[in-house]
């Protein structure tokens, strides 16, 4: 071959880099740092730019399309900061990651605020570093499909299923996203409500401002109030500083309130002057603070029941199920049950590095997991792969790897499955046991699991008459 007909390799090579991935700019002032950066994103086939500081990155983002800016938190003259506002307020769909060798709580906080959508601290791993970026691109991949073309994806923002109940939820999201109406999201525990809520966030025209999911079942109730509004310097004892609530950190995003039925009345009428005047009060201070805040709650009871029995406020309900979302059960979900179990042995696999070759599920195994009821839902599915993937011993997962109860079960039931003959109070109860006793009695680890309380699992073993 002639001289001037040999190919030029790096020119293949980066004409496939610039063809294959998205483009992301590199932000800091640490030569040896914007180098190993770049080596690393450029391997995994992004188009990759750096910049020493704050005035050359934007004047390569006024003049290039960046999907996504990964920057520096404290460098010379303007910080990490001013670039992530000065992106937020003039490239809505530009992605920013920040980093950073100043690691704190309040920084994270202050870089999530400003539109940071993920925040690492240094030193991190290689893999550390593409989870955050492959995490970001996702969702920018996913609102770009969803907003040009209308379609439906398979995976929605961690929604997985092809179900028609599923597709109705992906169409209902979309709805709801182009709004900033309050949503109510029901569901039973583990359907997975708050994937539901991020969704709705991330295809939003708030989605470069803050998400922030906050467990009302998970405070206690004298400490509700200063967790959501925040307090000033000496409002009780102990308040040695003042501190923002989750509300004034979601200050222009959205928040997710999980849980709400377990807000006291009081709470309630705060909850509900929150949205109607749109600020809150700081406990121990009189001046109210303007806070812009999209509210999405969920509950996994009945919201309307409760207002017949005066456990919640009537007003309050109306003001939260503006729009309505209910996810189906995985019971009702059909073959979904078999695309989750796929997707998660698949993830669980490459996770624990488990060398054995392509692991796959038996078809005993999938009839097994049509038949039962699943009232742990998809959080329950997660769990049992997980155990699965890392107990299995060969390179299938068969019916003598399931726990004892789906064994039993399928004996009492004739070979044919988990019995459907069970209410549902009896199958709750039934699951209950088996939790606690795939723990050891772990109240604490067991109410982990079922996305409840101590104080809602202690009710539930009472009610079932389940000793422990």
């Amino acid at each position: 071959m002639k001289e001037e007909e040999k190919p030029d390799h790096n020119r293949n090579k980066e004409e496939t880099i610039l063809k294959k991935g998205e483009t992301i700019l590199l932000v800091d002032d640490a030569e040896d740092t914007l180098e190993v950066l770049q080596r690393n994103l450029q391997g995994e086939g992004y188009r990759v730019l750096t910049s020493s500081g704050v005035y050359p990155a934007i004047g390569i983002l006024d003049s290039t399309p960046v999907d996504l800016v990964i920057t520096d938190y404290k460098m010379p003259e303007k910080s990490g900061l001013d670039l992530v506002k000065h992106i937020r307020e003039n490239f809505r769909d530009v992605r920013v990651m920040m980093i950073t060798g100043y690691a704190t709580v309040e920084g994270a906080v202050e870089a999530v605020r400003t539109g940071a959508e993920e925040y690492l601290a240094k030193p991190f791993t290689h893999k550390e570093l593409l989870s955050s970026v492959r995490k970001v691109l996702d969702r920018l991949r996913y609102s770009r499909k969803i907003s040009g073309t209308g379609e439906m994806p398979a995976v929605f923002y961690g929604l997985i299923g092809e179900s028609e109940p599923m597709k109705k939820i992906f169409r209902a999201i979309k709805k709801a996203s182009s709004t900033s109406a309050t949503v109510l999201i029901s569901g039973e525990s583990g359907t997975g409500k708050e994937l539901v809520a991020r969704a709705i966030h991330y295809n939003s025209p708030r989605m470069s401002a803050p998400f922030v999911p906050v467990n009302c079942g998970a405070i206690p109730e004298d400490l509700m109030e200063s967790q959501l509004f925040g307090h000033i310097k000496g409002a009780f004892t102990g308040a040695t500083e003042s501190r923002a609530g989750f509300f004034q950190t979601a200050d222009g995003g959205t928040i997710f309130l999980d849980e709400v039925s377990n807000t006291g009345l009081a709470m309630q009428a705060k909850l509900l002057r929150v949205l109607q005047d749109k600020e809150v009060y700081m406990v121990g201070s009189i001046h109210p603070r303007k806070v812009d805040v999209r509210i999405i709650t969920a509950s996994n009871k009945d919201l309307s029941s409760m207002v017949k029995k005066n456990l919640f406020r009537e007003d309050l309900f109306y003001r939260l199920n503006v729009i309505v979302i209910n996810l189906p059960p995985l019971r009702e979900r059909g073959y979904d049950i078999l695309t989750l179990s796929r997707h998660f042995c698949n993830k669980f696999s490459k996770e624990m590095g488990i060398e054995k070759g392509e692991l796959r599920i038996s078809e005993d195994v999938f009839r097994v997991f049509r038949e039962y009821s699943w009232p742990g839902n998809v959080r329950e599915l997660e769990n049992l792969i997980q155990r699965l993937v890392v107990m299995s011993e060969g390179n299938t997962i068969d019916i003598p790897d399931l726990p004892a109860y789906m064994r039993s079960s399928i004996k009492s039931n004739g070979g044919g499955g988990y019995s459907v003959n069970k209410t549902l109070a009896e199958v709750e109860r039934d699951h209950i046991r088996n939790v606690l006793s795939s723990v050891q009695g772990n109240k604490t680890r067991a109410a982990e699991i079922l996305d409840i309380d101590r104080k809602t699992l202690r009710d539930k073993m009472k009610k079932g008459g389940i000793s422990g």
